[in-house]
């Protein structure tokens, strides 16, 4: 394709990408380096038969005033990522200095709001993807093995999860497990302890999480994967089979490098998504054991009147580059493996 001919091929997608893409998250990071204004206060004093006393009162006028010449805020640079709600720097130099052991510094650490919302959003995808696509590849192959009469009711009951909204997916998992729901109630008959409570420990809660992030996600994968094994060269598997190969042969030599651009595609989708975890958290209520990046985005644009006006944009943008990081080796290496086709 000829330059101009592919310019104006790619034009109305690129004008598209800047319009809703490019441009959104270069309005984010310009508020991120904004915090909102502090009131004008006013001191005055009023006297009387028994003294006079000082009074503090909030110039609504001025304020408004100073927020309407500056509607972005005051100007606060990158001090916003280093506050304790992000970054933390003091309160990591403060940890170093006052901690006896390694274990100690790394607790204090974790606590911090931002590296415990991190260290769960960190977990949660390098647990789900994998398992994701582990799983989704083999029910693909056993779906893909079934008589024709069975797999289109499989295949039906298969994308459930996936069309059910994420929301209301965590919201019935979560009324499953608790204490009178069938699957808490059944652990709680089966340890014999009444009280058991996957709702009250940290690690049952992130079991949980994950358990229902492979349980929405794995329809996608799965049916992906399904329809790749229709498009596996026929004529290159029977040749195999008559080389002698075995099932599990054909499946590592033939089928896997056949789906690696779809396992490419998917994990680029998984990966995006799962470190974006939000609906589970909120539906669990797990706030109080596990928090995530955009949880934390979510909280802080909640809170009316919040002090750290720029917050949610510094987490909005720290979550954009660590998507970015995620993503850069399986780009690169997709890069690769196409420039090396193409000579």
């Amino acid at each position: 394709m000829k330059n101009r001919t592919f310019f104006w091929f790619i034009l109305p997608t690129l004008s598209a990408m800047v319009l809703f893409i490019a441009l959104p998250i270069v309005s984010v990071f310009i508020q991120s380096l904004h915090i909102q204004h502090e009131q004008v206060l006013v001191v005055s004093e009023s006297c009387g038969p028994f003294g006079c006393e000082e009074t503090t009162e909030v110039d609504l006028a001025a304020t408004e005033a100073l927020r309407a010449a500056q509607p972005l805020g005051r100007f606060n640079g990158f001090d916003t990522y280093t506050n304790r709600a992000h970054l933390a720097f003091d309160e990591i130099g403060e940890a170093w200095r006052n901690a006896d052991t390694f274990g100690a510094f790394w607790k204090r650490v974790f606590d911090l709001p931002f590296y415990k919302a991190l260290t769960f959003t960190l977990t949660y995808t390098a647990v789900v993807t994998p398992l994701v696509l582990i799983l989704g590849l083999a029910i693909a192959v056993g779906v893909n093995n079934l008589p024709k009469l069975l797999k289109g009711p499989t295949i039906f009951v298969s994308l459930l999860p996936f069309l059910v909204t994420p929301l209301v997916g965590a919201l019935i998992l979560f009324w499953m497990v608790d204490g009178d729901g069938i699957i808490g109630a059944t652990l709680q008959r089966i340890t014999g302890d009444p009280s058991l409570s996957l709702k009250a420990s940290p690690t049952l809660t992130w079991i949980m999480l994950m358990t229902y992030g492979v349980w929405h996600t794995l329809p996608f994968s799965f049916i992906v994967f399904y329809a790749g094994l229709q498009t596996v060269p026929k004529d290159t598997l029977e040749a195999a089979k008559i080389d002698g190969a075995s099932k599990w042969q054909s499946m590592r030599y033939v089928t896997v490098p056949h789906l690696v651009p779809l396992l490419t595609f998917v994990t680029l989708m998984l990966l995006m998504d799962n470190f974006r975890v939000f609906e589970p958290i909120v539906s669990f209520q797990s706030q109080a054991h596990a928090t995530s990046l955009s949880w934390i985005i979510f909280n802080d644009l909640r809170e009316s009147g919040n002090p750290l006006y720029g917050s949610a944009g510094a987490t909005s943008m720290m979550t954009i580059l660590g998507v970015v990081i995620l993503l850069t080796p399986v780009l690169i290496r997709t890069w690769r493996d196409f420039h090396r086709k193409a000579h």
